[in-house]
């Protein structure tokens, strides 16, 4: 079973085949065709990964939910007034280029298949950037995904709108070709079972409010939180690899933001990437979103074959 882990650590540990084993009975719902409308760009997920990492995960999952659920009925019992339906909700955190939005993919459409085919949603904290008219203003493009990019204060009122049972809820919409908010652009939840939330800082807590006063972070309304983690040169390989890769594809659309990049050799490709990665990806990493692993409930750790190698688990 689960590795013996420093006695003061927090998680136990499982191996790839210690980790697969959890998996139990649960049958594998995804087709190879279906695998591929998740797979993200230069992530290389196989049907092998989802049966010993996803289904593991997924099965875990329900469990968590069944459990939650079955205390919301306890205490509408307790109280004798039907409290409002409530989302689960399962925040996905990690680097830019780990594979966070296959993750939230393969996940949701795993937990759609599970036992009485919940209800699931998946949003991206993107939508909660601010637009790049406000980035520039504030002199914060160049600061894109760190945290005061966001607007905090808009995805706190969401998630307490989730948390809430409010019947719908809606959350803005972010293009990755346009590289800002789509004006106008909103997707509405209704109510889900369960709601997936991905992004990169999403674990983050931080100082007291004025006079010491209990700030609300996002962090507050997860149910479960799962870091996807990876040795940064990794990441830098992978980051760079992703960017030849729409250098090829997206970049040449002529509404892309980056169209100026599709032109370029390899090489300056590659030399254009590696600064973004050092001034930008890099830095936020460092500073903002893996200090914030430690924090997660489950960890996926990846090697360099994008595969994951081995699971920690918070213990109860």
């Amino acid at each position: 079973m689960a590795s013996r882990s420093p006695r003061l650590s927090p998680y136990m540990t499982f191996s790839r085949k210690e980790w697969a084993k959890l998996r139990a009975a649960v049958p594998l719902p995804l087709s190879e065709d279906d695998l591929g409308a998740l797979r993200g760009l230069n992530e290389p997920i196989s049907l092998d990964e989802v049966t010993a990492i996803y289904l593991p995960l997924a099965r875990l999952l329900h469990m968590y939910v069944a459990a939650a659920q079955s205390l919301y009925q306890i205490t509408d019992t307790f109280l004798g007034n039907p409290s409002p339906k409530v989302a689960y909700v399962i925040a996905i955190a990690g680097s830019v280029a780990v594979g966070k939005s296959t993750t939230a993919r393969v996940l949701k459409a795993l937990l759609e298949h599970g036992p009485g085919h919940p209800s699931v949603d998946l949003i991206t904290t993107d939508g909660f950037l601010y637009p790049n008219a406000i980035l520039e203003e504030r002199g914060l493009m160049q600061r894109k995904g760190f945290p005061e990019s966001y607007d905090v204060r808009r995805l706190v009122r969401f998630m307490a709108d989730i948390k809430s049972g409010v019947p719908e809820v809606t959350a803005p919409i972010y293009s990755h070709l346009t590289y800002d908010i789509v004006p106008q652009g909103m997707q509405t939840i209704h109510q889900p079972d369960i709601l997936i939330v991905e992004g990169l800082n999403m674990l983050q807590r931080g100082d007291s409010g004025p006079g010491g006063a209990a700030r609300v972070f996002v962090s507050d309304f997860f149910d479960f939180s799962i870091y996807v983690d990876a040795d940064e040169q990794h990441l830098y390989e992978w980051y760079v690899e992703r960017f030849l890769g729409l250098r090829e594809t997206a970049f040449r659309d002529r509404a892309s933001y980056f169209r100026r990049y599709a032109d370029l050799s390899e090489n300056e490709a590659r030399q254009i990437a590696t600064r973004i990665w050092n001034e930008i990806n890099a830095v936020n990493l460092r500073a903002n979103i893996a200090p914030t692993r430690g924090r997660a409930r489950l960890i996926l750790e990846k090697g360099g074959n994008h595969l994951v190698q081995s699971v920690r688990l918070r213990k109860l």
